[in-house]
């Protein structure tokens, strides 16, 4: 299976890796820093450089039974070379700032009314998240994004840790998601927000709120007769302005 570099340094933008499978168009590698589609965070892409200088643009990203699968364009290097891996780094730092921006969003609405979440999803510029929230408005919604901004403002610093399952599920503060949607695994993933939110999570995130940046809300829509959901926005920031990894 493949190891999956991400999940301990999001800043992680090349690495290489050992071809395990190869077939048209798909390659799985021993270790990736290419984060694969799933809890509503869309996979990253970029591309592969074998030593002979040959470029595998990567389209796509995905877990298969097999390990980490990267839908490239094109024919696969063979099995047993060794690539270097080059992520698109703007791309996977618009996701990490919008997925801690939901972070934030489902502290703030757990602080305040102990709601758990029912979905979520990060776009290109926007994402959404849907909550176990009968009581809202549009009122409520902007009091929500303002304690969010604060978050932001105050730059508190992120970190990964990793819990037993047992530990985890004892905590239910812990775990956000339905709990169908919490992974088969033996050791949960961990994002706290310091002094704010700590959650299962096995996405990418940035080092400091302060990197999220100012959040817009953009709409909230009725979701059936519990859910809401609510699409936030943030602004670009230009490729030259993406931090170095810490």
């Amino acid at each position: 299976m493949s190891e999956a570099l991400y999940l301990h340094d999001a800043y992680l933008r090349e690495s290489t890796g050992r071809v395990e499978a190869s077939r048209p168009g798909e390659v799985v590698l021993d270790r990736t820093v290419f984060y694969p589609t799933g809890g509503g965070q869309p996979s990253d892409v970029g591309r592969l450089v074998s030593d002979d200088g040959r470029v595998y643009p990567v389209v796509a990203v995905e877990k298969s039974p097999e390990g980490i699968l990267h839908r490239i364009e094109g024919e696969a290097p063979p099995v047993g070379s060794v690539v270097r891996e080059e992520l698109d780094w703007p791309v996977r730092y618009r996701h990490m700032r919008y997925h801690t921006c939901l972070h934030i969003l489902s502290g703030v609405v757990y602080r305040r009314f102990r709601a758990g979440i029912t979905g979520g999803q990060i776009y290109e510029d926007r994402a959404r998240m849907d909550l176990s929230l009968p009581e809202f408005n549009a009122t409520v919604a902007g009091e929500v994004v303002e304690a969010m901004n604060e978050v932001v403002r105050e730059g508190r610093p992120i970190h990964v840790r990793f819990l037993s399952r047992e530990a985890a599920g004892a905590d239910p503060a812990l775990i956000r998601v339905a709990r169908e949607l919490l992974p088969d695994v033996s050791q949960i993933r961990v994002i706290d927000i310091e002094g704010f939110d700590v959650q299962a999570d096995g996405g990418t995130h940035v080092a400091s709120t302060a990197e999220v940046g100012e959040i817009r809300l953009l709409k909230i829509e009725n979701k059936g007769a519990r859910n809401k959901r609510l699409y936030l926005t943030l602004d670009p920031v230009p490729p030259e302005s993406v931090p170095a990894p810490p």
